[in-house]
């Protein structure tokens, strides 16, 4: 009760003092100081802590010399105090350290301190402890030792303070292997609870993931000397959110971390920004860089601690001899090393403008975050690409794209760079843009994102995955141009599709699913579908089914990307009968299989002429190259080949090259098979013809002779390919980083008159196309002609069968071999 009157006694007494140490002069001086518009940012931040700092000295020293002359007592800042990150409202995190002397003179002492804070409104957030006191609390408390690590000495005796620091420092980057696993936890709980940061319309600064919090984070673990966080932009990002919160500080005139709607506006004006969106883009661009340092930095802390883990016992079994890290190649110029994407040692990124794509693709598909040092070495000397890209480049992004849900981490890491606004510099007007529609839960960029993870999932719907993914991509491209989105966006995505290496044709589609990707929900929901005249518009508007199928797919994977209000079963069954009623408009406008077969070249009828002579197989390869650099530093690397192959007709073929070419470790971009009668001069001989176009996986293409021999053991039956391809695959088992749809096997009863067109679409593999030719023989199902194409990642592949009589299959029978080959494509090769 004594301590209690003392207080408000000295309280009373203090009420008038106006000198720059007395409440009343340090609340006028603070102020002035928080109203002096010309200083703001961190000059305002500093002079607010330096102001504080010399205030409490003064409180200190008086309270000290009142008491005697007190010693062993040390005032220490902590938190964001002590780091001196103080914003218009921000509580002082306080700590009174003290070396176990007279408690009473310290319970004084604590008084004469808290109680003036208490008296100018300002929060306060104090302790009194001992430095033992202190490190067994922090021990026992991840909080207190993170604020710890902050300590900053502000009176008293220095030495106190500085054994604090030291001890508790040593403390923990001693028992970092047991603490940062600790605060990752906590880091990924609190992001659970908050959300990100750089997508929320009313996001909290502090707790919210990318947040000051985590930029917190990210210097401790620096401060264990464990790992460290990427640099570049981290100081920036941080120094934009305490800016902001500064403003909100001084808008609301209340401690908080949550830029509500309704404050925004202000806090915009405060910091001198042209509107509500451009502080929220600021906002999410600082939380972006500030997430992908945190994923880059736990990264890098769970390798080092894995491998300090696994080094003991490496150590015992190798003798203490050192063993360098495996590298497995995923892709020509990547290989995989300790569980990231990296560039292999020979990736030359200065002679190679694929490479950024091919190495974010191949990390994608692997399920593999793409190395940090990769990416920016890459970003630094990797070349433009030329206009429009090759071929290999497109191929590249489709597949990116079509990765599903790894593709996002590799996308940020590609856009953290600057590598994305590089490839599609139109990728700019959407990067960060807020959606202010409580139906969408992302940003325009990160949208466009997940349409195509959400569009990946339903490849197997259409016929031209490749311009499904693209669209998906780009369908909210116009969003950062003034005006009708879906018309600027069509214009827009023409040309990048052409830039990209599209065929006008296919532009156009592009182009078409852009400017109606709201087309069918719309019509659907809001207009009567018994109207002969509504499905009629649709029709006009799409053009052809191809179309259609591609805007069904793209309609259902934006919905899903939007937010979970976006699509419900009554919708998508409204949808759905929208475009069968457009279809049956459309029934006849273009066939649904493939076009006729053109008359052989000069070369073909060569080939089948010296096949026919050789009674064995014939090889011609046309390799394609990739244009020459403006300065050349070496030959240019081969893109793919042309692969001309005539084989006198019998059992096996297809599965036998396809099978040969798995062996080589060449992948199959496009092919087609076809028959070929030979005049009666001849014998009236049937010749088979195979056009591939093929590349490597990766290193050098194969001899033409070699495959040749391969292919002559493949049929004969002395190479047994099937048994090569499950021992490389036992000996090097591929990583199944994406969870591909399954694949899908259907007929196209009116695509021919003359053979059943069987259509297989399925995530393109190692030997997929060796697995359906082998399935189509052991059905004794003679093989026409067969059109293969290989579209990012996605296999879409048409074959037209006939039964050993050359008749199509009767219906029954060849529904049965459709349901036989998918199950043999769903189960594991």
């Amino acid at each position: 009760m004594t301590r209690k009157s003392e207080s408000e006694s000295g309280r009373a007494g203090r009420t008038d003092e106006t000198g720059p140490s007395r409440p009343g002069g340090y609340a006028a001086a603070r102020l002035r100081l928080l109203t002096e518009d010309a200083r703001s940012g961190p000059p305002r931040r500093a002079a607010l802590a330096q102001l504080t700092d010399d205030w409490l000295a003064r409180l200190f020293t008086t309270a000290a010399a009142d008491a005697g002359g007190l010693t062993g007592v040390s005032l220490v800042a902590v938190g964001g105090y002590g780091r001196g990150e103080l914003s218009p409202r921000s509580d002082l995190d306080l700590l009174l350290l003290h070396d176990d002397g007279d408690p009473s003179a310290v319970a004084a002492l604590a008084d004469r301190l808290w109680y003036p804070v208490w008296d100018l409104g300002l929060d306060l957030d104090h302790s009194v402890r001992t430095p033992a006191q202190a490190r067994g609390t922090a021990g026992g408390d991840l909080r207190v030792q993170l604020g710890l690590l902050d300590a900053r000495h502000l009176a008293g005796d220095p030495a106190l303070t500085a054994g604090l620091r030291t001890a508790v420092l040593t403390d923990w980057r001693n028992q970092a292997a047991r603490r940062l696993p600790e605060l990752r936890e906590l880091c990924a709980d609190r992001a659970e609870r908050q959300g990100e940061l750089q997508y929320l319309l009313e996001p909290d600064l502090k707790e919210a993931r990318g947040g000051l919090r985590d930029a917190t984070a990210l210097r401790a673990v620096a401060a264990s000397w464990l790992a460290d966080a990427p640099r570049e932009g981290l100081a920036d990002a941080r120094r934009r959110l305490l800016d902001v919160r500064d403003a909100l500080h001084l808008a609301t005139g209340r401690a908080g971390d949550r830029l509500a709607l309704q404050e925004q506006d202000q806090v915009a004006a405060g910091l001198g920004l042209l509107d509500a969106d451009t502080l929220l883009r600021q906002v999410y661009e600082a939380a972006r860089v500030i997430s992908y340092a945190s994923d880059v930095t736990w990264r890098e802390v769970g390798r080092v601690l894995r491998a300090r883990a696994v080094r003991p016992r490496l150590r015992a079994l190798l003798g203490g001899g050192r063993q360098g890290a495996e590298r497995t190649p995923l892709a020509e110029g990547v290989v995989e090393q300790e569980g990231e994407a990296v560039l292999a040692r020979a990736a030359r990124p200065e002679g190679d403008p694929v490479l950024p794509l091919r190495a974010a693709a191949a990390a994608a598909q692997a399920g593999l975050p793409l190395s940090l040092h990769a990416v920016r070495h890459l970003a630094a000397t990797a070349r433009p690409l030329p206009t429009p890209w090759p071929a290999e480049a497109r191929e590249q992004l489709v597949t990116l794209l079509g990765s599903g849900r790894p593709a996002v981490q590799v996308w940020e890491a590609l856009e953290a760079e600057g590598l994305v606004t590089r490839l599609l510099p139109d990728w700019e007007r959407v990067r960060c843009r807020p959606q202010r529609n409580a139906v969408h839960v992302w940003t325009v960029d990160r949208h466009l994102i997940e349409t195509a993870v959400r569009a990946s999932a339903l490849t197997r719907r259409v016929g031209r995955p490749d311009l499904l993914l693209v669209a998906a991509l780009l369908h909210d491209i116009g969003k950062g141009w003034p005006g009708d989105h879906s018309a600027a966006g069509a214009t827009i995505a023409a040309d990048v599709a052409a830039r990209i290496g599209f065929g006008p044709a296919d532009a156009a589609v592009l182009a078409t699913l852009v400017r109606h990707h709201l087309l069918l929900v719309e019509t659907a929901t809001r207009r009567d579908l018994d109207d002969p005249a509504t499905v009629r518009a649709v029709a006009d508007a799409v053009g052809t089914r191809g179309t259609l199928e591609l805007l069904h797919a793209l309609t259902e994977a934006d919905a899903l990307a939007t937010g979970p209000a976006a699509w419900s079963s009554w919708r998508g069954s409204l949808v759905a009968d929208l475009v069968r009623r457009a279809a049956a408009v459309l029934a006849g406008d273009l066939p649904d299989g493939p076009a006729p077969a053109a008359e052989p070249t000069a070369e073909q009828e060569r080939l089948a002429v010296e096949a026919h002579r050789t009674d064995g197989p014939v090889l011609a390869l046309r390799t394609q190259g990739a244009p020459p650099a403006e300065e050349p530093s070496g030959p240019a690397e081969p893109l793919g080949v042309e692969l001309l192959i005539a084989v006198p007709d019998q059992p096996g073929v297809l599965p036998a090259v396809a099978g040969v070419l798995a062996v080589h470790r060449l992948t199959v971009r496009t092919a087609e098979l076809r028959t070929v009668d030979l005049p009666d001069g001849f014998g009236g001989r049937t010749v088979l013809l195979l056009n591939w176009r093929v590349a490597a996986e990766y290193g050098s293409l194969p001899q033409a002779a070699r495959l040749r021999a391969d292919l002559v053991r493949a049929l004969d039956g002395s190479l047994d390919i099937a048994s090569r391809l499950a021992e490389r695959d036992a000996a090097h088992p591929r990583r199944r980083g994406v969870a591909a749809p399954p694949p899908r096997v259907t007929l196209a009863p009116a695509a021919s008159r003359h053979a059943t067109v069987i259509e297989v679409r399925a995530q393109d593999a190692p030997g997929l196309l060796f697995r359906i030719g082998h399935a189509l023989e052991e059905a004794k199902v003679r093989v026409r002609s067969a059109h293969v194409s290989t579209l990012g990642a996605n296999a879409v592949d048409a074959f037209y069968a006939t039964d050993p009589a050359g008749e199509p299959l009767p219906r029954q029978e060849a529904l049965l071999l459709a349901r036989r080959l998918e199950e043999t494509l769903r189960a594991r090769p």
